[in-house]
């Protein structure tokens, strides 16, 4: 008879990360909100000091939360079951994520198929138009209010698309990062996932000044202007947020590189990071043809 050998399942002690990330999100939420309602305000406002704050929490819950991992996983405590379970959160985490952008594209053309064409009367809401915006005209993009503020449309030509070959340029990098890790290539790893990260580093720079230039009294394009700018900050500014959160894992993951970890064979932080940057790819090329384009 031959004798089934059981492998550990490791479970980890209670971790004061969580409600750490809690209230970093909490601050954020409440600084953003804060800061977003004062911007026209002469007066001083409490909010950006508060969302600076919650960034820095969150990343430091992140640098810390990753560290505890890093260590029990070199450490050896982890199994292949271990590596099962990390596998099935790391996709029902990104799935989430495909869900709440699904959300907020239904919102985008919710608006844009319906809400907008009714106020022009579509369909059998000729008096909803009559009464709530008789000159109204359904077009997109919406740069005018019922109170008669006008914005300007961002165009897709320019920062935006710039962007969008830095981060197609990027998910190349890091498939070309992935496939030199598999044949133990360890400078070139170094290499393209540096590359990745710096590429990711530059979307974000150039994003600040694409926001910049919104908000500038050229363009007047707001948060408040309306159902375009409303949802342009919204689905740019949330993508903005993820490819920062995606930049850091990948920068944590490059630190570990030039640490000496990682094995071909024993890489799944180094993928798991790799998942969420290619889903962060795809939603801005959605995001670019939706918003920017169409």
């Amino acid at each position: 008879m031959t004798t089934k050998e059981y492998e550990t399942y490791y479970v980890p002690a209670q971790s004061h990360w969580p409600i750490v990330g809690a209230i970093a999100l909490f601050l954020i939420a409440v600084g953003a909100g804060e800061y977003v309602s004062n911007l026209k305000s002469e007066e001083g406002s409490f909010g950006g000091y508060v969302l600076l704050a919650g960034i820095a929490l969150v990343i430091y819950m992140m640098f810390g939360w990753f560290n505890n991992v890093i260590t029990e996983s070199m450490s050896g405590k982890y199994s292949h079951q271990m590596d099962g379970s990390f596998r099935q959160g790391m996709s029902w985490f990104i799935f989430s994520e495909v869900m709440f952008f699904a959300a907020f594209f239904g919102a985008l053309l919710y608006a844009r198929v319906f809400s907008v064409p009714w106020l022009d009367g579509a369909g059998n809401n000729f008096m909803t138009g009559e009464v709530l915006w008789p000159e109204f005209t359904a077009t997109w993009p919406l740069i005018k209010t019922p109170d008669g503020t006008e914005t300007t449309a961002m165009g897709w030509y320019g920062l935006p698309l710039l962007n969008t070959i830095l981060l197609l340029t990027s998910s190349i990098t890091a498939h070309l990062a992935h496939v030199a890790l598999e044949e133990g290539k360890r400078p070139m790893v170094k290499f393209w996932l540096g590359l990745t990260v710096l590429l990711g580093v530059v979307f974000l720079f150039f994003q600040v000044m694409e926001y910049a230039h919104g908000y500038s009294d050229e363009m007047k394009l707001y948060l408040d202007s309306g159902i375009y700018g409303s949802t342009f900050y919204m689905l740019t500014g949330f993508h903005g947020m993820h490819v920062t959160l995606g930049t850091i894992m990948l920068f944590v993951v490059l630190l570990r590189v030039f640490k000496g970890h990682f094995t071909s064979d024993n890489f799944f932080a180094f993928q798991a990071a790799s998942w969420y940057w290619h889903f962060v790819d795809v939603v801005w090329v959605m995001l670019f043809v939706f918003v920017y384009i169409l």
